[in-house]
This record gives structure tokens, sequence and C-alpha cells, in this order.
């Protein structure tokens, strides 16, 4: 296993995104290790700092909060400026809202990412994360998943990723960027939006429905705990190999949705029942049926490895959504795209 004497401690990080569900746990995390985190945040008229705002006021005190839009050259110039790493967790997601706005996320995912690695570059920054998703790979050819399985875009969400992902590519071998892609797979835990699965049956659950609406039961995903997740970005960007790579963060593991929803179920109402709605099933070509993640490739770069059970990672989400001011307010009747 690599061994890890490598210190956070008055290095200079940028995570960008930082106002998002992923972004807010690494920069907690990067703060808590030691590091000057700046936290590019989307700018908001009245002055969210979207999840950064629920950390502990002596953690914020101590990041500089920069809002701002990586689809502004400018403002991400400046934001990168002096930087010893860049975590780029900025992204469009969703992938139902995707078909109704593909434009939108052609200019964030894509032209933002190049605007950060462009930026990177001239400012000769050490150290640069980019991210991407287990989306890319659509509908598993094999399993585990290994960073040689064919990209796949099977929703302008994804296409737009791989855009990225290749761009981070093309910096890495046009300009020698140190830069490493980083990939991971279906990331849930406190502060996750309500569009994606796992908060869309706890709120409805919580809520006290009896019928439990989703899409497609069959489809199966590798979940992984937030934790889990950033401590891989942590361990990736501390890591000289991992340099020019595409890097999986799986648990190997894989659940359906309709495994998962019954998990969720039995440990908050039992009583619950699940109803397909079809408004909420994706286009038949546009469906990832398959996710299962190889993890062999980051354990042998940086000794990373899943530390949160499923059971476990559920259970502790459940109890975040359930305090009234994280669960309450998200709307549990509606389909959030």
């Amino acid at each position: 296993m690599p061994k890890r004497n490598f210190s956070w401690k008055n290095k200079r990080v940028l995570v960008t995104g930082a106002c998002g569900f992923i972004g807010s746990h690494l920069a907690e995390r990067l703060a808590a290790a030691g590091a000057r985190v700046r936290a590019l945040v989307f700018y908001h008229p009245q002055g969210s700092w979207g999840w950064l705002d629920s950390l502990p006021g002596e953690t914020l005190a101590t990041l500089e909060v920069v809002p701002g839009d990586v689809r502004d050259a400018q403002a991400v110039r400046q934001a990168v400026k002096g930087m010893d790493a860049v975590f780029h967790l900025a992204a469009l997601i969703g992938i139902p809202y995707s078909y109704h706005a593909p434009e939108s996320y052609v200019d964030t995912n894509v032209k933002g990412t190049l605007n950060v690695l462009l930026a990177a570059r001239d400012h000769g920054t050490p150290r640069l994360l980019v991210t991407s998703t287990s989306e890319v790979y659509g509908t598993a050819k094999f399993v585990p998943i290994d960073e040689s399985h064919p990209l796949q875009g099977q929703s302008p969400y994804s296409a737009t990723k791989i855009g990225a992902d290749r761009l981070a590519e093309s910096f890495f071998r046009s300009f020698s960027l140190p830069v490493t892609t980083v990939r991971p797979f279906n990331t849930y835990g406190p502060r996750q939006s309500s569009r994606a699965v796992i908060p869309t049956i706890i709120t409805q659950l919580l809520a006290g429905h009896r019928e439990i609406r989703l899409g497609s039961l069959e489809p199966t995903r590798d979940f992984v705990y937030v934790k889990d997740t950033v401590e891989g970005f942590v361990r990736i960007a501390e890591s000289e190999t991992a340099l020019g790579e595409e890097i999986n963060i799986a648990t190997g593991k894989e659940i359906s949705v309709g495994e998962l929803a019954g998990e969720l179920i039995r440990q908050i109402n039992p009583k619950a029942r699940i109803v397909c709605e079809k408004r909420r099933v994706r286009p038949e070509n546009g469906e990832v049926e398959r996710l299962c993640g190889c993890n062999d490739k980051i354990h042998r770069l940086t000794g990373w490895q899943p530390r949160t059970s499923l059971e476990k990672g559920l259970a502790e989400t459940i109890r975040w959504f359930g305090d009234n001011s994280n669960g309450n307010g998200r709307k549990a009747h509606l389909y959030h795209i």
C-alpha cells in the first residue's frame, strides 16, 4: 500500500462547486486537514453559499468564499491564481433536466471545464483534479467497470462530461498539465439534492407517503458514501502516480433501484410500497441499466478503499434528512428533474 507522507497544512486549495453536495464535504475535509481553502460558489443574489452555509461557524470562518461562475473565464482565472491544488467539481448535474436543456450543460460542463484547464495551465497550477462521473460509461458492457471501459453518451449530461474528460486528457498530453480525471460512481449522503434517487425515496417516506413513486426499478448502481468519495479525492490529489490518469471511485458492489428502495422502506416504514410512475422513466435508449465499478486502480495508486457499508451509510443519510431543518421543505410530492 502506498505510504502517505503528504501534508495539506497551509496548502492553498481551490474547490469549484464548493456550495454543492460533494464540494461542500470536500471543502470541509480539506479545511480540517489544515489547507487554506478557497471555495468558489455559484453566485446568488441573496448571498447564499449553498451547503457551505450549513457548516459549523468555526469551519466556515477558515474558508475564503468566492462567489462566481465557472462559465466566466475571468472569474475562473482569478480564483485559480496562486493555488497549489485545484479540485474542479462545479457542474450542471441531473440527467432528466439535460433532456430539456442540453445547451446549458455544454456551457457549464464543457466550457466551464475548459476555463479551469486554461487557467490552471496559464497559472502553472501544480495539481488539478477534474470531476467526471460513472455515467460516461453508459450501460455496462462488462463488470466490474474499469477505466478501460468504452465511453458512451446515453444522455446529454453524460455526453458533456465525456467532452470535459477528453479536454482534460488533451491538456495533459498537449501541455503536460498535471491533471487527473476523477470518476466517482453514485455518491450519496447528507446534503444530496432531491433529484437523486436516495433523497427521492427518503423524503417521500419521511413525509409519510405509503406509496413511493419511482421510475424504473431494474437498473443497478454502485453507491459510494460521500465521506468515502471525498477521501478518494484527497488520496488521488496526494498521489504523484495519479497524474494523467482517469480513476474510478467505486465500491465494486451493485444494487438495483428496487432493492435499494426496499432497504430504505425497511429502515423507515415497512408498510410502504413502491409505485412505478411513467413520467419518471427515462427514454428507453437513455437509461443506463447497469453500473458497477472496479476500484483496483485507486487502491493500487493510493491505498483507498470504501469504509462505509451501504446499510450504515443509508442510516446516516436517513438521520440527516430526518432533521426538520434538512428533510422538510423538499417538496416530496414533486418529481424533481
